[in-house]
């Protein structure tokens, strides 16, 4: 029941100077310094600074561009889903005309 608890309502939060906080806070920054040099992030994100120190203006451009051209493909989905509404039927509604068309179908006369 305990780790169920601390599942739901998460540990509590030490002290600032508490010693074992500090322990598992260097232990953990550490593990992350190790994963984002073996996998290259910590270059990529020193070129896009580098990037961004030289080329503010269009940098900015570029972020603001990304996100708000985002927005405009968030918003074009959502009137475009506002305006597909169809009639809603439900699976019974659906499977007697699919069969009303079979039936249809089988008294046809064919040549």
């Amino acid at each position: 029941m305990g780790n169920f608890k601390k599942m739901i309502l998460g540990e509590e939060m030490p002290d600032k100077d508490d010693p074992k906080y500090k322990e598992k806070y260097e232990k953990d920054v550490e593990a992350g310094r190790k994963f984002a040099q073996i996998t290259k992030i910590d270059k990529g994100v020193g070129y896009i600074q580098r990037f961004a120190l030289r080329h503010r203006n269009l940098f900015l451009v570029i972020v603001f561009g990304f996100v708000i051209s985002c927005l405009a493909f968030n918003i074009y989905n959502m009137v475009k889903a506002y305006n597909a509404q169809q009639e809603h039927k439900t699976a019974t509604e659906r499977q007697e005309e699919m069969l009303r068309e079979i039936k249809e179908k089988s008294y046809e006369i064919k040549p």
